[in-house]
């Protein structure tokens, strides 16, 4: 399974940090530590590409090279977001979509395969059974949260760590 992960693009503000990342010569902030934390529990022997839209350029072809393209984002990334949607729903590629924007307002994204909602740790494990299965169902929601402890360690690999000022801790 080839699955490329996308995190879209911050729009230009203050928390954006653009123009102040010219100073220190990095393209952003932080690195997308919820989908390196997904990567990480997803099936080893799966590829993974993860593609940052606020330090690299997404094209068609890396959205063609995939069987999923799975797809996390802050409130802030929605009309980036619904961008990468509608080219992968252009391109016949099907998508998967968690994480806080998808969570809060899974109505607007009628366009998503399947949206894998709550905390990660809770609710991939069964959507994975039931991809697997090839009976893959449009929502998964989880409550409540789990045990941090038991979370996996992010898959550092993915990343070019230069690209970014600063690094994120969970905890």
């Amino acid at each position: 399974m080839k699955v490329l992960m996308v995190y879209p693009e911050y729009p230009e503000t203050f928390w954006s940090f653009k123009h102040a990342l010219k100073f220190v010569s990095k393209k952003a902030a932080y690195p997308p530590l919820g989908l390196m934390t997904v990567s990480a529990m997803l099936p080893e022997e799966w590829e993974k590409k993860l593609i940052d839209m606020n330090t690299d350029t997404l094209s068609d072809e890396d959205i063609l090279n995939s069987n999923y393209v799975m797809i996390s984002s802050m409130d802030i990334q929605f009309d980036s977001a619904k961008k990468v949607l509608q080219r992968c729903k252009d391109l016949g590629v099907k998508t998967i979509a968690g994480g806080p924007l998808f969570t809060t307002r899974p109505e607007e994204f009628s366009e998503v395969d399947h949206l894998v909602l709550g905390e990660a740790e809770v609710t991939l494990a069964p959507f994975l059974h039931d991809l697997e299965k090839g009976r893959a169902k449009h929502i998964y929601r989880s409550d409540g949260f789990p045990d941090i402890s038991n979370s996996t360690i992010p898959d550092w690999k993915l990343l070019d760590m230069r690209k970014y000022s600063s690094m994120n801790i969970q905890y």
